[in-house]
């Protein structure tokens, strides 16, 4: 086994490791792959929401309020770090569906492909590996395993994403590099299946990336790429609230994300016993009621720093990535000691930084934030509707938004918008905000605005499945919108047989139990319905529609 040792390149500042569960990663206590099965164990069993349950889990686990700051959903195929992104998808109204192009809608993409399992559960519907990511580009990238791009011989998507041959003696097929900002997300991924999937793993051999064993799992040049793109992209804010977000619905976590070091601990070859460099220059600023931010000069070390351990008056209080972080949850009018330690990849702790001396300020807030104003109600469905508004300035900081809904309080959000599900078909609701500041001060009401669900959708119908685009050649997944608004999705299912079929029908997999076609849910059930079935091939096997 070999790994490529790089400086860590600090990119974000993390701000709070506090929601991993006190006492989650006690038994997390060997070295190699020792410890991967002592995190298997911890991480196992958790909840199965179920395939369609993963479009819920997107609805707090994958918005972007960190680059843009709009709540779309985060796509790691357009996002664009620097820039203006191509396109932005909204929450559910722009799930899968028909595409043709980028930019058309988001489905639900396997890091690791389902055909490497199967297709079965839970490991199809776990979400911390299977993310939303454009439909075209999800095609394109197909079941390849992820590695460095020599040409991209097959695809360029808007972000720069690329899909083609291999410059790393890969000889197996074209393979996928997503762009620098998201490769260590994606390396993480691959840590946290091969952990989750410890006792099942080693079946999975015919895919490129895996060399068919249960401890060391990834062949290759496939290792050395994994933890190359992990060391060099380390662990984001948007890891850890996506890692939190899956926990509230999983109810198990991401080690990788959490503890980056258990990566070197658990696949590097070489233990690393030297300790980096002590941090100086230890400096705070902004210090408030209740918060401070702090800087320090970087520490160095032989391999790479992945962390920074805050303690205050003696006691752990805060982690980041970064030579710089921000403490909250400090109480008024009160002194404390703080000092810095470094961490590198192997858990190598530093000596401690100079101390730095705080008093947090005894400021008494009064002051109201302002009214949110603006407020608009889009995307009204038959139970569901859209509502935003303009942000409220505070001479301090706004802290968040109450909902209210016919003059009853609804909800709570840190955003400025909120989307307001479980309604009548065809009622008119009165919707107003208000804002609260970090000291409990509220604004005044702001001025209701009516919203009005749509009546509950009708279909009746034919389907011809021309929208289906199934793939020819092979047997596939995906959804569609088809002639009557409806949203079918066929699982092991082809549109090259011919029988008078091509174009206008879907051809189940004979060797698959798990072939079928489904359609969303209609108000009101199915009526009448005739299915014209042409069976192209003698043989058995229970079908599904």
């Amino acid at each position: 086994m070999k790994k490529l040792l790089l400086v860590l390149l600090f990119i974000t500042s993390i701000t709070s490791f506090s929601q991993i569960p006190t006492g989650y990663y006690d038994t997390a206590t060997g070295t190699g792959y020792a410890l991967k099965t002592q995190l298997y164990s911890i991480i196992l069993g958790h909840t199965d929401n179920g395939y369609s349950g993963l479009w819920t889990t997107y609805q707090t686990s994958d918005r972007d309020i960190f680059y843009e700051n709009d709540n779309t959903i985060l796509d790691i195929y357009s996002e664009d770090p620097t820039g203006v992104d191509p396109y932005n998808y909204t929450y559910s109204t722009d799930q899968c569906g028909t595409y043709a192009d980028e930019g058309d809608c988001y489905n639900r993409e396997h890091i690791i492909p389902q055909s490497v399992f199967s297709e079965q559960s839970p490991m199809r519907n776990d979400a911390h590996f299977v993310i939303p990511t454009d439909g075209k580009v999800n095609g394109f990238r197909s079941n390849y395993p992820h590695g460095n791009v020599a040409s991209a011989t097959i695809y360029t998507s808007d972000n720069g994403t690329l899909v083609g041959t291999s410059d790393d003696g890969y000889s197996g097929g074209p393979v996928c590099e997503p762009i620098d900002e998201f490769k260590g997300d994606i390396a993480r991924m691959y840590f946290y299946f091969a952990t989750r999937y410890e006792n099942l793993v080693s079946g999975w051999s015919s895919y490129g990336m895996f060399n068919g064993t249960s401890d060391q799992v990834f062949s290759e040049p496939f290792l050395t790429i994994l933890m190359t793109w992990h060391t060099n992209d380390p662990v984001s804010t948007r890891e850890i609230d996506r890692n939190n977000a899956i926990y509230a619905r999983q109810n198990n976590r991401n080690p990788f994300i959490d503890h980056p070091e258990y990566v070197a601990q658990i696949w590097s070859a070489t233990a690393d016993t030297q300790a980096p460099t002590a941090p100086t220059n230890l400096t705070a600023s902004n210090i408030t009621n209740t918060t401070v931010d702090l800087t320090w000069t970087a520490s160095t070390d032989n391999v790479g720093v992945t962390s920074y351990d805050i303690f205050v008056d003696g006691s752990l209080f805060d982690t980041s990535v970064s030579n710089s972080a921000t403490l909250t949850g400090l109480t008024i009018n009160t002194s404390y000691a703080i000092t810095v330690y470094a961490k590198d990849a192997f858990g190598n702790t530093s000596t401690v930084s100079n101390t730095e001396n705080i008093t947090t300020t005894n400021i008494i807030d009064t002051t109201d934030p302002t009214v949110p104003t603006a407020l608009i109600v889009s995307n009204e469905t038959s139970s569901t509707l859209d509502l935003a508004w303009t942000a409220s300035t505070d001479d301090q900081a706004v802290k968040d938004y109450d909902v209210y809904l016919d003059g009853s309080y609804l909800a709570t959000t840190t955003l400025t918008t909120y989307t307001i599900t479980s309604l009548t078909a065809e009622t008119t609701y009165s919707l107003f905000v208000l804002a609260r500041d970090t000291s409990d001060n509220v604004s005044v009401l702001s001025v209701a605005v009516d919203g009005t669900t749509t009546a509950i959708p009708s279909f009746c119908g034919s389907e011809t499945f021309t929208n289906s685009n199934a793939p020819t050649g092979s047997y596939g997944n995906n959804s569609f919108t088809g002639d009557n608004g409806v949203t079918w999705t066929y699982v092991q299912s082809r549109d090259d047989e011919g029988y008078s079929i091509t174009g206008t029908g879907l051809m189940l997999r004979r060797s698959s139990d798990n072939s079928k076609v489904t359609s969303s849910t209609v108000s009101s059930g199915i009526g009448d319905f005739t299915c014209s079935l042409l069976k192209g091939f003698t043989g058995a096997g229970n079908r599904q529609v």
